[in-house]
């Protein structure tokens, strides 16, 4: 029999991977555009099943590398709760980036812990705005100028670059698996039996494939908008402060992250600082660009809110 519980955990999962692929994946998806999707899905599948089963062994079957000890499985989970989920994937076919962690764990969440989850998120886009402003200001000119992406062209130095971007994407996608697990168990037990294990990785699998085969579906254009993201030198620098910002500063606690908001503030802070050394030119429309896309991560946050008010006056 189909439970509420195992429901919620495939419209989360769908929704989470959907929403928030363009954060991991995003840049390694358009570096790649050329290559068989099925390459890339079998690359990406293997290293979350690692991570996945390394988390389950090292934590007593816990899935979420410990991000869920502090937000129990009610006893009985009410057809509201899939609110949260199902909201999620509408904006997600409206291809609006949003905090999964928000829309989805606020619902399981204490005011406190909410509170909690929403100072370490805004920390994090902070931390990553300025930490990318600094370092696109500095290696703008001889990295990412229009001379210096010619230069990609010499064989040696193509072949270097793509092994470096498919290691930085590994590293990347470890990280943000801690962060994000929970977001898609928290419908299940907190421990899993090596079934529910191997079943729940069974659906993941087949959601990565469909999203790979759609090459991130409309929630991808986010990244396709922003400067030089086909390139894959740019793209594995993206994704080195990307997953170094999630490994020192993700890790610091086991309360859960906003990963969506850093990642929009690494392309914030990188965006501007591009513009600003080598196009001031389009400064003022890149404003513009990193203002929405703020104001789209803000959707979801006012969504999550409202539903964690709304479930806590249904439950009984």
């Amino acid at each position: 029999m189909l439970t509420l519980g195992f429901l919620g955990f495939l419209l989360a999962s769908y929704a989470v991977i959907a929403n928030d692929v363009i954060q991991t994946l995003g840049t390694f998806l358009s570096s790649n555009h050329s290559r068989s999707w099925l390459l890339l899905w079998g690359f990406a599948a293997s290293v979350l099943t690692a991570t996945l089963l390394i988390s389950w062994y090292t934590h007593g079957g816990d899935p979420s590398f410990g991000r869920l000890d502090h937000i129990p499985l009610p006893e009985t989970i009410h057809w509201w709760y899939l609110l949260a989920p199902l909201s999620l994937l509408i904006i997600t076919r409206l291809g609006i980036p949003v905090s999964t962690t928000f829309m989805i764990l606020s619902v399981f969440s204490s005011g406190q812990l909410i509170e909690k989850m929403l100072l370490k998120s805004v920390l994090g886009y902070l931390l990553a705005l300025i930490f990318s402003l600094g370092l696109y200001y500095l290696i703008a000119r001889p990295l990412e100028s229009g001379a210096a992406l010619r230069l990609m062209g010499i064989r040696k130095r193509k072949r270097f670059w793509l092994a470096a971007q498919w290691g930085s994407t590994a590293f990347l996608w470890t990280q943000w698996l801690i962060q994000d697990f929970a977001n898609i168990f928290v419908f299940l037990p907190r421990s899993l039996t090596l079934t529910q294990l191997l079943l729940s990785l069974g659906i993941i699998l087949v959601i990565m494939a469909y999203i790979f085969n759609a090459r991130g579906g409309k929630i991808q254009e986010i990244v396709n908008k922003k400067a030089n993201t086909q390139n894959i030198r740019s793209a594995t620098l993206i994704d080195l402060s990307y997953g170094a910002l999630l490994f020192v500063f993700g890790n610091l606690t086991t309360v859960p992250m906003s990963t969506t908001w850093a990642f929009i503030g690494i392309l914030a802070g990188r965006e501007i600082a591009l513009k600003y050394r080598l196009n001031k030119k389009e400064l003022k429309a890149s404003y513009k660009l990193v203002v929405g896309d703020l104001t789209k991560v803000n959707i979801g946050l006012a969504v999550s809110v409202l539903l964690a008010y709304l479930i806590g006056a249904l439950n009984p």
